[in-house]
């Protein structure tokens, strides 16, 4: 049987109408359930043919000398900043790393690239800018290897994480545009779901908060890539009433600076772009991109020190900073 035939906890959850974390949870011996519910998942586990993957790892785990790093596959250089910080830690500890990538939303991606660390007798296992759904989790709960989420959050802290506060994140640009005198401000390349989302959240807050109104056509949402700029500003230009816009990562601001550029408008003339994420490449084009800057390399270092010296965490937001450059610029009243 390959991977992809085994019977899953969601499988019988399916066939029981129970919740998967409810068969998760008798199936690995945790929590208290009525035994009749116990024993109408356990005897249709064993009807599917459904087996633990227990895994070596889980009894070598402490043996193990190579920490497992999945990271999303959405086309972003953030990433590379928290894999420094877990290579470079590594290294002085006398680790391995080995990485692989998944969809940041693709469960199946995600079941196959978790299923095959676990194979690997890893000591841990970081996950870095995924979004992970109920049966994801419910596997990294049941294992007793490590694992830790870096750059997102993680719902009912079912697993530690270390990340930015996105819902901040998202109030602060705002904020730092309407002080600026812009009273029009759009948003793209943000998704409309997961913890990133909470940006978009962020941003009508304080725009509420300022008794400014939105229109729809002002949120223009993506997933943090570099085409979500382009295809946004030919959107915001068929009826331009907006005056800056708050880009999703630095490779969708770029995108955007680059489109207004050659629709014949300038940047920050005629339209102020602010970023999230504040990786180099904000200083690599001009005007230089105002950004809302991450700590990503401290995200990776947070991630391996927690495998490698057991720092206690269950959740955990790193600050982040407002750097501005040229890309932003005051209206005049």
């Amino acid at each position: 049987m390959t991977l992809d035939d085994r019977v899953t906890i969601k499988d019988i959850a399916k066939t029981t109408q129970l919740s998967v974390a409810t068969v998760s949870r008798i199936l690995h011996k945790k929590g208290q359930h009525s035994s009749q519910t116990v024993k109408r998942v356990t005897e249709t586990a064993n009807k599917m043919g459904y087996v633990r993957n227990t895994s070596a790892a889980d009894l070598v785990n402490q043996k193990s000398r190579i920490v497992a790093v999945i990271v999303s596959n959405t086309k972003s250089n953030f990433s590379e900043h928290i894999i420094d910080a877990i290579e470079s830690t590594a290294d002085e500890d006398d680790l391995n790393v080995f990485i692989l990538h998944a969809g940041t939303r693709n469960e199946q991606s995600q079941l196959k690239a978790i299923r095959t660390v676990i194979e690997r007798a890893v000591m841990g296992i970081i996950l870095v800018s995924l979004e992970l759904d109920d049966e994801v989790l419910s596997i990294l709960d049941s294992t007793s290897i490590p694992s830790i989420c870096l750059s997102t959050s993680v719902k009912d802290g079912v697993i530690p994480f270390v990340t930015s506060d996105n819902y901040q994140m998202g109030y602060s640009a705002t904020q730092l545009m309407i002080d600026k005198g812009h009273t029009k401000i759009g948003i793209a390349g943000v998704p409309s779901n997961g913890a990133i989302s909470q940006r978009i959240a962020g941003y009508l807050q304080c725009m509420a908060d300022h008794h400014l109104k939105v229109s729809q056509t002002w949120i223009q949402y993506g997933t943090c890539t570099y085409a979500d700029g382009d295809s946004a500003w030919k959107l915001f230009a068929k009826n331009r009433e907006i005056t800056c816009v708050i880009c999703a990562s630095d490779l969708t601001a770029i995108s955007m600076l680059n489109a207004i550029t050659e629709s014949g408008l300038k940047v920050p003339d005629d339209i102020s772009l602010v970023s999230f994420d504040g990786t180099e490449l904000v200083d690599m084009v001009r005007p230089r991109i105002t950004s809302i800057s991450q700590s990503f390399y401290e995200m990776g270092l947070a991630g391996i020190k927690y495998l490698t010296d057991g720092k206690p965490i269950q959740r955990e937001y790193l600050p982040f900073k407002t750097v501005e450059r040229e890309s932003t610029r005051r209206l005049r009243n």
